[in-house]
C-alpha cells in the first residue's frame, strides 16, 4: 500500500487528525497533485486555524499557481496565528516566505 492509501486508511479512523490530514497534503505535494494538496491544506486551516505549519504549506502552493495575492494572505494569517500560539520558528518561516514574495 502506498503512503497515499495508508494515511486515508488512518484518516478513515481518526478523520479529524490534523497531523495525519497535514501528511497527506504533503503527499499529494510529492506526486505533484497540488489540487489535492491544496484542498487537504485549506480544509484542514478551515477545521483547525491554529495549525500553522499548514499555512506555509498553502502559500507555497498558491505561489506555484500564480496567486501572489493569495499566497501573501494566507502567510499573514499563518503569522497572526503562529504569533497568537507563541510558535516562534513558525512565525519566523511564515514571515520569510512573506517577505520573499512582497519584496
Amino acid at each position: 500500500m502506498d503512503r497515499i492509501a495508508q494515511i486515508k486508511q488512518l484518516l478513515l479512523a481518526t478523520p479529524n487528525d490534523s497531523f495525519l490530514k497535514h501528511a497527506l497534503g504533503l503527499e499529494y505535494i510529492k506526486i505533484n497533485d497540488d489540487a489535492a494538496a491544496r484542498q487537504q491544506f485549506e480544509e484542514l486551516l478551515a477545521n483547525e486555524p491554529g495549525y500553522v505549519g499548514s499555512y506555509y504549506q498553502l502559500g507555497k502552493l498558491l505561489e506555484r499557481a500564480g496567486d501572489n495575492a493569495g499566497a501573501l494572505k494566507v502567510y499573514e494569517t499563518g503569522m497572526a496565528m503562529a504569533k497568537a500560539g507563541n510558535e516562534r520558528h513558525a512565525y519566523n518561516e511564515l514571515q520569510s516566505a512573506y517577505e520573499e514574495l512582497a519584496y
